[in-house]
């Protein structure tokens, strides 16, 4: 292989990131090149969908508690969570059985509004307890296989109503993700203070020259013009954004390093530490860019093996900052809050009982997260299977009881426009049962 075509690879070597770092494609930023498409079905581009993965396993019974289940003050001693009204650091009320980690305050009024919701005893059927693996199988959409060469957010774009655009997916992150991986065209937007700073692909005389060297060679050309023109239109959206009342600010400081002990654990992922002023950045994109439908980012940090905390430590204060982060994903958004399903998952929760290090290990049952304007919120759905020795899953773990398709497919097809025939390619062989909650306004 020449070294120009190297450069601009057709779509599979693409979907790995080859040709960032060379100066022509800069890191944080990469596209994969989409196959011209004709789509007919009714245009809802104005409704998005942001999904925000949590590497590391995050512990949902902290996040929301079920502190009306006896058996969660048994497991655990030292890192429980008291219960709402028992005086400072006790659980912020959410219905009789459940209730919100006090480190998630800021978030409280969304969920009094009806705009903040959660699924709980939900995640994936398959029982792996590894990282990569569970990670692997929630970004493809296809648990328990992994021959599946593509995201299932990659599927969703190309299965989109309405026109294609270079900015209509958006991953936030320094790497391609599982999720994004396939033919489908999407834009990638780095993290960090750095993240907008000019690269040599932005330069005029040089995107000229390349035009002139690839702009008639097939799927090359294509990801030159859509790498500029998804370039130029997030720098044109983000200066937009930058002249409109909500100036950037720098959020979530003060915290411990919130890296896992584990590296593989996060995936690259950035902690929440800095999450804040990325995810204002994210939101302020997507308010300021009318073609962006899809967003995706991580955040790393949630392996808590060892001195996890309870309503101080080290989860409460990566709590705190996700709960900034999120907050300023919304303020970020503006307007564009009331068309936005915001859904936070984790690949699998974490065991009932405390470990002997004060924290917990690889569990099951986790809790999803959905915000938003269409967001039926102030509730806690999911079948509930309690925490008493019977029913857990290898005597240690809640059980799943929601597959986590079952949230997103009402998602896709209700908020975002698609048909059976469509959601069958977006997940392909899951005929799971139909959520029963309601999940979305009418």
């Amino acid at each position: 292989m020449k070294r120009r075509d190297f450069l601009f690879a057709p779509p599979a070597a693409a979907a790995t990131g080859v040709g960032m770092g060379m100066g022509l494609v800069p890191a944080g930023w990469t596209v994969w090149t989409a196959p011209a498409r004709a789509n007919t079905a009714p245009a809802t581009e104005r409704r998005k969908l942001v999904v925000v993965m949590l590497r590391g396993a995050i512990d949902g019974l902290s996040v929301v508690a079920p502190h009306a289940d006896p058996a969660y003050y048994q497991a655990r001693s030292t890192i429980v969570l008291a219960a709402p009204g028992s005086g400072e650091g006790s659980l912020l009320p959410l219905d009789a059985r459940f209730g919100l980690h006090p480190a998630l305050a800021r978030l409280r009024p969304w969920w009094e509004r009806g705009q903040l919701g959660f699924v709980h005893a939900s995640g994936s059927p398959d029982p792996t307890r590894s990282h990569f693996d569970a990670q692997d199988y929630m970004e493809s959409g296809t648990p328990g296989r992994k021959s599946t060469p593509d995201g299932w957010m990659n599927r969703l774009l190309a299965q989109l109503p309405g026109p294609a655009a270079p900015t209509r997916a958006v991953n936030m992150g320094a790497t391609p993700p599982r999720i994004f991986a396939g033919g489908a065209s999407v834009a990638s937007l780095g993290v960090g203070p750095q993240a907008l700073q000019g690269k040599a692909i932005d330069d005029p005389g040089l995107q000229a020259a390349l035009g002139r060297l690839y702009g008639h060679s097939g799927a090359m050309g294509r990801t030159l013009q859509e790498t500029t023109e998804g370039r130029s239109e997030i720098q044109r959206s983000m200066a937009a954004a930058e002249r409109g009342p909500r100036g950037e600010r720098e959020m979530g400081a003060g915290m411990d390093n919130g890296r896992s002990r584990d590296p593989s654990a996060d995936a690259g992922a950035p902690t929440a530490r800095g999450f804040a002023a990325d995810a204002l950045r994210l939101g302020q994109l997507i308010q300021a860019d009318p073609h962006t439908q899809l967003a995706f980012t991580s955040v790393g940090g949630w392996d808590t093996h060892v001195n996890q905390g309870g309503a101080r430590g080290q989860l409460a204060n990566r709590l705190g900052s996700l709960g900034e982060g999120l907050e300023a994903l919304a303020q970020g958004l503006g307007d564009a809050f009331r068309d936005t399903v915001i859904v936070v998952l984790s690949e699998f929760g974490r065991t009932v009982r405390q470990n002997g290090t004060g924290g917990t290990d690889h569990g099951r049952g986790n809790v999803m997260w959905l915000m938003g304007g269409p967001v039926a919120g102030g509730q806690v759905l999911g079948e509930w299977p309690g925490l008493e020795a019977s029913a857990l899953v290898d005597g240690r773990d809640l059980a799943v009881t929601t597959d986590f398709r079952a949230v997103l497919a009402p998602i896709v097809q209700q908020h975002l426009g698609l048909g059976d025939a469509a959601l069958a390619q977006v997940f392909p062989g899951y005929a799971g049962p139909v959520f029963t909650g309601r999940l979305l306004r009418a």
